[in-house]
């Protein structure tokens, strides 16, 4: 298989497998999606899911967060980890965006970045789910499965990220974010992997990655 054709196999299996792609962070606008967003680093999508209501319940704009003290926030956020840094963040960047954004959440990467606590992916997440800007935020698993598949050398997500970006057709960025986030977990973890359930590996997988895979099997 050309790389073209490698690249088209994974669009092509995962329009399959997720014709309709769920948002894994519960949110209802651009505020509550990046705070969701931000709570999730380190952290996984279903605890952040079991907090947010509670939070949201008493503060889910920019507005009702101020009003809130750093401490009070790190209270109701204490169990996703982190959370003496993520309460700082939102707070403050709660404060900014009443200050320079009017309390709406800016449309670019750029402007998303200079809130604290806000990196990268966080940013590119915020700008692909909530105003379907094309980006290609990669995590864990986009990483680990770009490298799986032999379409990057994985040396680091700056590296990973743009291999994405120069192979997938722009149009799908976003839908292949999400895509590649679910597959990885249902189908191509980092632990407890079976590769005789992971099709894409299985057909276009890196060799070593697939040896080394047998060697333990065997073991």
């Amino acid at each position: 298989m050309t790389k073209k054709e490698k690249v088209q196999f994974v669009i092509d299996t995962l329009n399959e497998i997720y014709p309709e792609i769920p948002i894994p962070l519960d949110h209802k606008d651009p505020y509550t999606l990046l705070v969701a967003v931000l709570l999730s680093a380190q952290s996984t999508d279903v605890k952040v899911n079991q907090i947010t209501p509670k939070l949201f319940e008493i503060a889910d704009t920019p507005e009702k967060m101020v009003k809130l003290s750093v401490e009070e926030i790190r209270d109701i956020i204490r169990p996703v980890g982190l959370s003496p840094m993520k309460s700082k963040g939102i707070h403050g960047l709660s404060h900014i965006l009443l200050e320079k954004y009017n309390g709406q959440v800016p449309k670019s990467i750029e402007a998303l970045e200079e809130l604290p606590a806000v990196g990268h992916k966080t940013a590119s997440v915020v700008v692909a789910q909530a105003f379907n800007i094309p980006a290609f935020p990669v995590d864990t698993h986009i990483h680990r499965l770009m490298y799986r598949w032999n379409l990057t050398n994985g040396k680091n997500v700056v590296h990973t990220e743009r291999d994405a970006k120069r192979l997938f057709p722009e149009d799908l960025w976003n839908r292949l974010h999400l895509q590649i986030i679910w597959y990885g977990r249902q189908y191509s973890p980092a632990r407890a992997w079976n590769l005789d359930k992971d099709i894409i590996t299985k057909t276009i997988g890196r060799k070593s990655v697939i040896a080394e895979y047998n060697k333990k099997i065997k073991k």
